[in-house]
């Protein structure tokens, strides 16, 4: 526009020296002026007052000098705007390139590259913070801009309306991009908290049942009078407390489960023994919930027994079952006290699944439910791949003898205890034991 402006102006100068040039000098002087079409044609002309040549010259070159200066004071302005929306782009990229650089490694934050932009921060915290103070710099920037276009105004000089507007789109876009890279950092940082809280659980765990583990084999040589003369302790009612046989079982057509057990627990002791095999988690159960009896579950089926054992006090039980005709028979303190048929007849125990004491498999090995278990001790749980005899049954339970299973064998190194607070202990003297001790 200012051009076109001085353009016009020279035109004009031009224009009126050709006319005194080519006419005859009356000593009057005469301006041009637009008349609209709607207007009278025949309204009078204003003559100008007598100038003299020198003083023309001189105001006109005056104008011309003035209209260049001002062209010059654009073209900075110009230039200004354009190295502040050069800074600020490189400013933007410096900053997404700093931000992607981070990655992280095992919990924690890796080394970073060479921070180029040099206010990028090492920490999330600071990270917001710098771009918190990156985006307020580029609105004093931009308020800056808006006093120089009101200077520009005043002092006569146009500032140019399309810069303007590119410059406000460019901001906010640099604006939008900040407060996404704010965001994702936020996010990022939550997402460490909550990874590092997890892994410091975790290693503080694993850590606290290494201690205990080692703990157990320094003291376990000593304190046990004899490889099957400890106890598994399981004091709380929760699901990751138990105990569990590092061998598992073959297939039995037959079979005679003893043990010495102590409970005082209500309602119901839980589950003292599971054994669960791929498709059946409840391949033998003996678990006490609610008010109900004790049950003895083969292949989920369910037969319960005339055992109590809720007392606080060591009981010897022993339970045999036979395939055939699904026979069962249930023995406490050296006594039988009930017998039955008909419990998963015909069916054998299933080989190569897992022993767990003190919890109930839902899946095999795993997925236990707090109500379901099993608080109290136990000892000496052996399995036989025969029904007992009663006499044999009796002299274990009278401390005459003890018979080790020769299946799975009571053994400090056959049993493994997992969780805070399980543990294997010295077990108590057989006579010790006994319900009239």
């Amino acid at each position: 526009m200012i051009p076109l402006l001085y353009g016009l102006l020279c035109f004009c100068v031009l224009g009126c020296g050709q006319l005194a040039s080519g006419q005859a000098d009356d000593g009057k002087r005469y301006i041009c002026r637009a008349v609209p079409l709607s207007g009278d044609a025949s309204c009078p002309v204003t003559l100008l007052p007598e100038l003299n040549t020198g003083s023309q010259e001189e105001e006109l070159r005056n104008t011309v000098m003035q209209l260049r200066e001002t062209i010059l004071q654009q073209k900075e302005t110009i230039s200004k705007q354009l190295g502040t929306i050069n800074e600020l782009t490189t400013k933007l990229s410096l900053c997404a390139s700093a931000t992607d650089d981070r990655n992280y490694k095992g919990g924690s934050w890796g080394k970073e590259k060479q921070n180029t932009m040099g206010d990028v921060p090492r920490d999330p915290n600071d990270t917001i913070d710098s771009l918190g103070k990156t985006m307020q710099g580029l609105k004093d920037r931009l308020e800056n801009l808006e006093q120089q276009q009101m200077r520009a105004n005043i002092s006569g000089a146009a500032f140019p309306s399309e810069f303007r507007d590119l410059l406000q789109r460019r901001l906010g876009e640099l604006e939008k991009q900040l407060l996404k890279k704010v965001s994702n950092l936020e996010e990022e940082k939550s997402m460490l908290s909550n990874a590092t809280a997890a892994y410091r659980l975790k290693t503080e765990s694993t850590l606290n049942a290494l201690v205990e583990r080692i703990s157990e084999l320094e003291k376990g040589g000593g304190d046990f009078k004899s490889p099957e003369m400890f106890k598994v302790s399981l004091p709380q009612r929760t699901n990751y407390l138990y105990g569990r046989i590092t061998k598992s079982l073959p297939e039995m057509y037959a079979f005679t489960l003893c043990m010495w057990i102590k409970s005082s627990a209500s309602p119901g002791i839980g589950t003292p023994f599971s054994y669960g095999v791929p498709g059946q988690a409840n391949e033998i159960v003996l678990i006490e919930w609610g008010n109900n009896p004790i049950e003895l579950l083969i292949n989920d089926k369910v037969a319960q027994l005339p055992l109590e054992v809720r007392d606080g006090r060591w009981h010897h039980i022993c339970v045999a079952w036979t395939t055939r005709d699904g026979q069962w028979e249930a023995y406490q303190d050296g006594g039988k006290l009930g017998t039955g048929d008909n419990l998963a007849a015909w069916h054998p125990i299933k080989p190569g699944g897992v022993i767990i004491l003190g919890q109930e498999q839902d899946v095999v090995g795993g997925r236990f439910d707090a109500g379901q278990a099993f608080v109290g001790e136990l000892s000496q749980v052996n399995i036989w791949d025969r029904v007992l005899k009663p006499a044999e049954i009796q002299s274990m339970a009278n401390c005459s003898s003890y018979i080790p299973g020769n299946v799975i064998s009571w053994l400090a190194s056959n049993v493994e205890v997992f969780g805070r607070g399980a543990f294997k202990r010295p077990l108590e003297m057989c006579v010790e034991r006994l319900p009239n001790a």
